[in-house]
């Protein structure tokens, strides 16, 4: 199983790194390549199993989308293919139609969606959350310069219970394509969702996926559960 980490060392905002950090331990047998912005992606050039982009600035934003540009048909047949991806903070809105500056600038995006992005600098939008996926109860927490637009039905990620969806009023929460799964929520997204985190190494080939540390992370998980059903603010 090969799973490629995308330049880590600028998509690490918010500690978006410990998810691969968690799912390494999760799969040790696995090879993760961590690919330096110096490099280009290996998933251009040879088969992977999962890619993950965590969250950067909105200059590395475009920088990142400026590789990938050139090369969005592969993109393209990769996650036609049912490789998985995974995509936190602001990653995702590199796959829609484009993403709207302050300024009126309309920045070109990969189009595997038609969602377009609009930045909110120098409003920062901070919200816990709370919501669904198919049987599993999400949760975690957004804090970002921009809010996501159109996207359909048929693409959405989350239902939400509570919280910003993809923007302030949304009942819907990040985007999906087959594997392919991207989320405004940021941090280690995988050690608070353990339910998720065992549907996504399922994904990846792993029958009955023995998590690290479940027992830890189960208990953190359903505390904070009960926590975010209780009557609390949510957002600000």
């Amino acid at each position: 199983m090969k799973i490629e980490v995308l330049y880590p060392e600028i998509c690490c905002l918010f500690g978006d790194k410990a998810n691969m950090r968690y799912l390494e331990m999760c799969l040790p047998e696995a090879e993760f390549i961590r690919t330096p912005v110096s490099e280009m992606p290996r998933f251009l050039s040879e088969d992977v199993d999962m890619v993950y982009i965590g969250s950067c600035s909105e200059s590395n934003q475009e920088k990142i989308l400026s590789r990938l540009i050139e090369n969005k048909s592969r993109v393209e047949e990769l996650v036609e293919k049912g490789v998985v991806f995974l995509l936190t903070g602001n990653a995702f809105e590199i796959f829609g139609k484009c993403i709207k500056t302050p300024d009126g600038k309309e920045i070109e995006g990969l189009g595997l969606f038609s969602f377009y992005a609009q930045r909110t600098i120098p409003k920062r939008n901070n919200s816990l959350f709370l919501g669904k996926f198919e049987n599993i109860e999400i949760v975690g927490y957004t804090s970002r310069f921009s809010h996501s637009y159109d996207i359909s039905e048929s693409d959405a990620f989350i239902s939400v219970a509570k919280g910003y969806g993809s923007y302030t009023d949304s009942k819907t929460e990040g985007v999906r394509k087959n594997n392919l799964f991207g989320t405004y929520l940021l941090g280690p997204f995988l050690i608070q969702n353990p339910l998720f985190t065992e549907y996504l190494i399922k994904l990846l080939g792993v029958e009955n996926p023995s998590l690290a540390f479940k027992d830890e992370i189960m208990k953190a998980y359903e505390v904070r559960l009960a926590e975010f059903k209780r009557d609390i603010t949510f957002a600000e």
